[in-house]
């Protein structure tokens, strides 16, 4: 029925989850997750957002807090109120005045949907 590649999902303010997720579509985080999360999406940390663990995705926003390994294919958005603490590996990185990062960064070139059909 529907595109599973839309999907939104949500974790909410004052919920904990502790486990691994994988998902195709977007993901907001408002509350906690204590695991891994590995999305072909857009990922959400919410100001109230905290994620202990490694993430995977396609672009991330960040406006709360993260600690571990943050890997983007395209855009990692770091707002005022951030707060990482890891690895980051990305095409591509703002930061806005205000965010706390603490890490090591990682800049890798940025692969056209060319380069990856002629693999």
């Amino acid at each position: 029925m529907g595109n599973e590649s839309t999907a939104r999902n949500i974790i909410g303010q004052g919920t904990t989850i502790k486990g691994d997720v994988e998902l195709n579509g977007d993901f907001r985080i408002d509350g906690n997750l204590i695991g891994s999360i590995i999305s072909s999406g857009r990922i959400v940390i919410g100001p109230s957002g905290v994620v202990e663990g490694n993430v995977t995705c396609q672009n991330a926003d960040i406006s709360g807090k993260i600690k571990g390994k943050l890997i983007t294919q395209d855009l990692s958005s770091f707002k005022a109120t951030a707060n990482f603490d890891g690895e980051l590996s990305t095409v591509r990185i703002a930061i806005e005045v205000g965010a706390r990062f603490n890490g090591k960064c990682e800049m890798k070139e940025a692969v056209s949907k060319a380069d990856e059909k002629s693999k």
